[in-house]
């Protein structure tokens, strides 16, 4: 069957902020741009922020402030020159956001409110109550779409068109009727395809994230960078993991343990609650660990914001308030919401460079792709992200990498014409799936990658049990050529699609487990229990991860690029 082969100077795989706003100024620019995505733009995972978008706006606020704390945060992996970027842009981004529609919170005299948010020296999260996330998609999407972009959701990209170091475009198939393929020849490509902390079993990610765009590029035997890196955002719902947002600790949210305790005087006596997230996770957890969890199960905390007046709590923190209602039953009007770590962001993944360039390894780059927003590492968060740099760099970068892919056009791309046989990777994938009738299900086979992902790769690591994750991954892998799936029909065949992304979850996934086990140190979110210190000496580097093609990984490792902020002890 002959597949459809559609032309474009630019292919953009992901329809959140970092996507919308590269295909905005693509669009503007004059250049033909389609935008691939697996749902609807607006049920994209960037509209599920909730807290705010840094920038030093106020007059005791600085830039420099704002890299340093960034930089910190990063428990200094992060590179110093992005960092800077990314900082020195942040108000006239907030600004460019604003004038496309987003309606900021204000103070009295008409300035845009800000929030405290973890690991900040300033108050620095400009919010929109609860659903900033949502504000900011909503606004840009309205305005790419306005600008003539062409969106395709409901579109599964399954593979790159990849061929002596230049990609040529993406091969996807249509999750309404998987039979509709499609062949997208572009010169540029861009990945914003989001993060993967779905391979956990407690996570804050939307059922979509299933980190396919990381394993794709890995398929091809690219790099993926500082995959051990994964954030466990402090305050996730007890036994769900929906997010409650840092917001409701910026606005006073206390943490209490069973004995009555607000315990994070023992961990962060100066910051408290707004410490910045791993060290506020692994406080949690610790507390639960040591016996002074709450709830029926024991492996909660309580976070409290019953002192704040009501009206504070029903201006800015609206939605949490609803969910704790709908998932918990408990209204932070009332009573404390029960709350621990939850899987939620990451910061690692395709390795690019500050123009959004992406790697063909550590001296190299790949001709025509380009990396913004989760799914690309550009190394802005290093070892761990600070609270509302995530908005930032996803709509800032996103189209930061558009100017850049512009620039490239302009200069002059060659179109490496496709041909039928660039999709047989995907159609092959495909029908080895729908015909495969072994004894293994999917749901099973995700549900013991999600629960050994938690239980060894969590907040706190160990050899041991890092060793046991890698063996649990190979064994899935055995497993998953052995799949069955029980639907065989063309219309939302939703047991192909879920088949596709577990085979997505269980290669990145090694990439998460191999470089924890070879990073011998504590840094950011990753945290060796049996190696507790920062080892400056031999790892401040970032690891760059490579899988072959019977999937056995190696690893080199790359510099990181200082600068001003030199690497000290970092407390709160």
């Amino acid at each position: 069957m002959s597949i459809p082969i559609y032309t474009y100077d630019a292919v953009i795989v992901g329809a959140g902020l970092a996507g919308c706003a590269a295909a905005r100024e693509l669009r503007l620019a004059g250049k033909s741009v389609l935008v691939l995505t697996k749902l609807h733009p607006l049920r994209s995972h960037s509209g599920a922020a909730q807290g705010g978008v840094n920038a030093a706006l106020s007059e005791e606020d600085s830039k420099f402030l704002h890299e340093f704390d960034t930089v910190k945060g990063a428990d200094y992996l992060a590179d110093q020159n992005v960092v800077e970027f990314l900082c020195d842009k942040a108000p006239e981004t907030v600004r460019w956001i604003e004038k496309m529609g987003v309606a900021f919170g204000r103070t009295e005299d008409g300035k845009i409110n800000q929030r405290p948010f973890g690991g900040q020296t300033k108050p620095r999260a400009c919010f929109a109550k609860d659903r900033i996330g949502l504000s900011m998609l909503q606004a840009i999407y309205e305005q790419a779409l306005r600008e003539g972009v062409d969106f395709w959701d409901e579109w599964y990209a399954s593979d790159i068109i990849y061929k002596d170091g230049k990609i040529s475009g993406v091969t996807g198939f249509n999750i309404a009727n998987h039979e509709e393929r499609g062949i997208f020849n572009a010169k540029t490509v861009m990945f914003a395809t989001g993060g993967y902390a779905r391979s956990f079993k407690i996570n804050s990610n939307a059922h979509a994230n299933t980190g396919d765009g990381l394993s794709i590029v890995a398929r091809h035997g690219l790099p993926l960078e500082d995959m051990e890196f994964v954030q466990f955002h402090p305050s996730g719902l007890s036994g769900n993991g929906v997010l409650i947002s840092e917001a409701a600790r910026g606005e006073g949210g206390r943490l209490i343990n069973s004995e009555g305790e607000r315990f994070m005087s023992k961990y962060a006596p100066n910051k408290m609650e707004l410490a910045s997230r791993d060290v506020v996770s692994r406080a949690i957890i610790q507390e639960i660990r040591e016996g002074r969890g709450v709830g029926p199960r024991k492996d909660a905390v309580y976070i409290d914001l019953t002192h704040l007046p009501k009206e504070i709590i029903m201006e800015r923190l609206p939605e949490l308030r609803d969910l704790g209602i709908t998932f918990l039953g408990l209204d932070m009007l009332k009573e404390p919401l029960l709350i621990s770590a939850t899987a939620h962001y990451s910061m690692g993944g395709i390795p690019c460079d500050i123009t959004g360039r992406v790697r063909k390894n550590t001296t190299e780059f790949v001709d025509g792709f380009y990396a913004a927003g989760e799914c690309a590492c550009a190394s802005v968060h290093g070892a761990n992200r600070l609270g509302a740099n995530s908005v930032l760099e996803a709509v800032l970068l996103g189209r930061h990498v558009g100017f850049t892919m512009i620039d490239d056009l302009n200069k002059g791309v060659e179109l490496r014409v496709a041909t039928q046989a660039d999709a047989d990777t995907m159609v092959s994938e495909m029908e080895g799936i729908l015909k495969s009738s072994g004894a293994e299900s999917v749901s099973d086979l995700r549900d013991q990658l999600q629960s050994a992902m938690s239980r060894d790769v969590g907040p706190f690591r160990m050899e041991a049990d890092l060793l046991k994750a890698v063996k649990t991954l190979k064994t899935l892998h055995k497993k998953f050529k052995n799949i069955r799936i029980e639907d065989s029909s063309k219309i939302f065949n939703t047991d192909l699609q879920e088949a596709i992304e577990l085979g997505h979850m269980l290669d990145y996934s090694q990439f998460i487990v191999e470089s924890a086990l070879a990073r011998k140190e504590s840094r950011g979110a990753h945290f060796r229990e049996d190696f507790p210190k920062r080892d400056d000496k031999k790892f401040m580097k970032h690891t760059m991860a490579y899988m072959d093609e019977k999937g056995e990984l190696s690893l080199e490792y790359m510099d990181v690029i200082g600068g001003k902020h030199e690497p000290q002890e970092r407390t709160y």
